[in-house]
């Protein structure tokens, strides 16, 4: 019984460090970009062409706009409304794609991606 409960008394230790550390990355993460605004495209949607605009403000990801796309409407264009402020609320792009735009989405977050490259210190 000892043994059992000190594996677990172990388990839980190891899961709250890695959940700090996890944490802690993430803060220091907010001042990797230098402030600014940047641009990025994707060949990965529907069609070819996709934009998008980063700005970032204070070393955080403060706006993405889509600037240029041909991405069906009505379906890729769900993906151009509501993923942009799901990478900014996210301060990433490791987001959840958009149901049903799928290649939509994964042009915009390679969009984004391209343009915080350009704006890593």
């Amino acid at each position: 019984m000892k043994r059992t409960t000190m594996v677990s008394l172990i388990g839980v230790v190891l899961a709250a460090v890695f959940l700090m550390t996890g944490c802690g990355s993430q803060s220091a993460d907010a001042g990797l970009y230098k402030d600014g605004t940047y641009e990025g495209s994707s060949d990965k949607g529907i069609h070819p062409g996709l934009k998008v605009s980063v700005t970032v403000q204070g070393g955080k990801i403060a706006e993405v706009a889509v600037v240029e796309n041909q991405e069906t409407p009505g379906v890729g264009s769900m993906a151009v409304e509501a993923l942009p402020a799901k990478i900014v609320e996210a301060q990433s792009t490791e987001v959840e794609a958009v149901s049903g735009a799928s290649l939509s989405s994964a042009a915009i977050k390679e969009a984004v991606d391209k343009a915080l490259e350009q704006a890593k210190k």
